[in-house]
């Protein structure tokens, strides 16, 4: 099992592992699925299409859920996030291929900021911080 990080590890402007995740249809519907989204545009590819895309998308709870993993991941088990702030960019379809990369931007006691960014073909799909109480 991993160990989890230490404050005094950290280094401002140290960048995380990167992480590239295959899109797939079955990510993007179970994922809207799981976190109970039903708006057809996130399971159906005939209804994104009426809406002017050229497949379903990912919902903002399935992109969330991919970015804290790729956080916490890094972090370690007792890592607590304490903080998040996401915005959402263009769309994460199937065969996409969305690149995960992060760096630690400020630490302060024992509090760490970790910026995340998503990108894929269309260009940037995420950006968030999350903020991070380490031992």
């Amino acid at each position: 099992m991993q160990k989890t990080k230490k404050i005094d590890e950290l280094e401002v402007g140290q960048e995380l592992p990167p992480l590239d995740l295959p899109i797939t249809a079955t990510l993007v519907a179970g994922g809207a699925l799981a976190s109970r989204d039903y708006t057809p545009v996130h399971h159906d590819r005939d209804a994104a299409n009426a809406q002017g895309l050229p497949d379903m998308f990912m919902n903002i709870l399935t992109t969330q859920g991919l970015c804290s993993r790729y956080v916490t991941d890094w972090a370690g088990p007792d890592a607590i996030v304490t903080r998040v702030r996401t915005k959402l960019g263009g769309p994460n379809m199937p065969g996409d291929l969305l690149k995960i990369r992060g760096k630690v931007v400020s630490t302060e006691g024992k509090d760490a900021d970790v910026e995340v960014s998503g990108n894929n073909a269309w260009g940037n799909h995420v950006t968030a911080t999350f903020t991070l109480r380490l031992p």
